[in-house]
């Protein structure tokens, strides 16, 4: 698995309009999916929602949201096809960096105990471990638990 991005990647606001690519990128890479819905939702909500170009292609998306000093990492997913070439370390540094830029004093995010990738990706960043959300995740034929990580921000860098 590559380290590093062979492309240098492009950040820009998700918008409506793209979010036939999003939905396309979302249900390649997950089982269970977010719906078109919630992603106009989040859209329509302010929320802080991105997508990762290269050669004006999306990779991938990413949302955050805001409560207070607490900043909330409620999707992230890159293409299937380019997982493993270090897309997912450059989007979550992106957000890590939006996320400061917010305001906020903490990252929060959900991951699947069975997502070992995406955990030693967090690791590697800085987030740790606070608690355990119980059967969080849709699963076939049972629900997953989900753990809850945490970076505090002023820490990251």
């Amino acid at each position: 698995m590559a380290a590093v991005a062979p492309l240098d990647p492009h950040f820009r606001p998700m918008t409506l309009a793209d979010l036939d690519v999003v939905m396309e990128v979302e249900s390649r890479a997950y089982t269970f999916p977010w719906s078109r819905g919630i992603f106009a939702d989040c859209i329509s909500a302010g929320y802080a929602c991105w997508v990762m170009e290269v050669d004006q292609v999306i990779q991938g998306h990413g949302i955050l949201s805001k409560g207070m000093d607490e900043i909330h990492l409620l999707n992230v997913c890159i293409r299937r096809e380019t997982q493993g070439h270090g897309y997912g370390r450059h989007f979550v540094r992106h957000l890590i960096e939006r996320a400061a830029g917010m305001g906020g004093q903490y990252m929060f995010l959900e991951v699947r105990p069975s997502n070992r990738v995406a955990i030693a990706l967090y690791d590697s960043l800085g987030f740790a471990q606070v608690g355990r959300r119980k059967e969080y995740y849709p699963g076939d034929p049972e629900r997953e638990d989900a753990l809850v990580l945490s970076l505090r921000l002023a820490d990251w860098r």
